[in-house]
């Protein structure tokens, strides 16, 4: 006896997915079903994973979104849906960080995390259920199944760490953040949750592991070791999942235990 979840017949959008993370969560969603629709401003890594997808069999599709520009983000969203479909499905991937003192963040660092993270996040979230809330309330046109966000925060968001004091700060709001979107959300089908990952081996910090302060931080972690993208599919799929209408303005830490 198994246990399968499915997503045949849904659209998810993914930002962020030129790289890292975002990459896996597109991958994953094809895997599971979805048609997946590949955003970033890195139209040529998007291509290039979209070949990837189609040959193992899944669908992808790509969108150029700057999740800093407003107009960009009505765009790439108008443009998923006239090719993919209503989305039903948006993994709110995109980000950035910086390593710094406080004391050093200048208003131009300030804001290009803050842009990102936080603001980008908001109205990427806000376009999508704009659409979402339309079909719900439409009588003529009630949605198969209810939408799904999933925001990607971070364990930075829940514990302050050193030196990354304006990324810590960005992502605790997006936590806020969903807690606030699945309130309003929730009536209209939308379930709203939040990963907060731990430390993640990918392709952005993978040489910063074999440093000697990279190794260091490893030592000080419960189960000395970091996490790999694939270890977040299981939970990114269960919240993407028809089945998870119960879970809602949910924060899950997926961080090996170092916020214990």
């Amino acid at each position: 006896m198994s246990y399968e979840i499915d997503l045949s017949g849904r659209t998810a959008l993914v930002t962020g997915a030129s790289s890292g993370l975002g990459a896996q969560f597109a991958k994953c969603l094809a895997r599971a079903g979805a048609t997946v629709v590949l955003a970033s401003r890195r139209e040529d890594r998007l291509r290039a994973l979209q070949s990837e997808i189609a040959s193992q069999g899944g669908r992808a599709h790509v969108v150029a979104l700057d999740v800093q520009d407003l107009a960009s983000i009505e765009a790439a969203v108008d443009q998923a849906e006239a090719m993919a479909g209503p989305i039903h499905i948006l993994v709110n991937n995109s980000g950035v960080s910086a390593t710094q003192k406080l004391l050093d963040v200048s208003a131009q660092d300030y804001d290009q995390v803050f842009d990102t993270n936080t603001r980008g996040a908001f109205f990427v979230a806000q376009a999508v259920a704009k659409r979402m809330v339309a079909r719900a309330t439409s009588v003529s046109e009630q949605p198969a199944a209810g939408g799904r966000i999933v925001n990607i925060a971070s364990m930075a968001g829940l514990r302050v760490l050193a030196k990354i004091g304006v990324y810590c700060m960005s992502k605790a709001a997006v936590i806020h953040m969903t807690r606030a979107m699945a309130l309003e959300w929730g009536r209209y089908g939308i379930n709203v949750n939040a990963i907060a990952p731990g430390y993640i081996d990918t392709e952005i910090n993978h040489a910063h592991w074999q440093t000697e302060a990279g190794q260091k931080l490893i030592k000080m972690l419960p189960r000395r070791r970091v996490g790999k993208p694939e270890d977040l599919d299981v939970l990114l799929v269960t919240l993407c999942a028809e089945q998870s209408h119960f879970v809602n303005g949910a924060v899950i830490a997926a961080d090996d235990g170092f916020g214990v």
